[in-house]
């Protein structure tokens, strides 16, 4: 059993940035692909970002490519997820996960593992 621990979140304005945290339980992290998912009120669990196990490829959704960046540190069991030039739309719980399937890596449903979120909050 994986556990995840997001932290990181706060209150920023637009074009501001963030840098969200994921600490997991197990030294076998470095075996798992971490996905960063977001969910807006009233809207379904959305794909932000993922990492492969290697930590040598990256996948992004397309609201936020080119402004976030999703990284790793196998020797701290951590993930990460550097967040620019923000956007009110922006605004959501971010939800760290671990998957190990190579598939489907944009849906909820391919990851074993959940967070229990940290709130992000970009006003205008």
């Amino acid at each position: 059993q994986v556990q995840l621990v997001e932290s990181g979140g706060g209150t920023v304005q637009a074009g501001g940035s963030l840098r969200l945290s994921c600490a997991a339980s197990e030294r076998t992290f470095n075996s798992y692909n971490m996905g960063w998912f977001r969910q807006a009120p009233g809207k379904e669990r959305e794909f932000v970002a993922r990492i492969a196990s290697s930590g040598g490829s990256t996948n992004y959704g397309v609201s936020v490519k080119g402004r976030f960046t999703i990284s790793n540190d196998n020797a701290k069991n951590t993930v990460y997820l550097q967040m620019n030039s923000l956007k009110p739309e922006d605004t959501a719980v971010y939800y760290c996960a671990a998957s190990t399937s190579r598939l489907r890596i944009a849906s909820p449903g391919a990851y074993d593992y959940w967070g229990q979120g940290t709130q992000v909050i970009v006003s205008s």
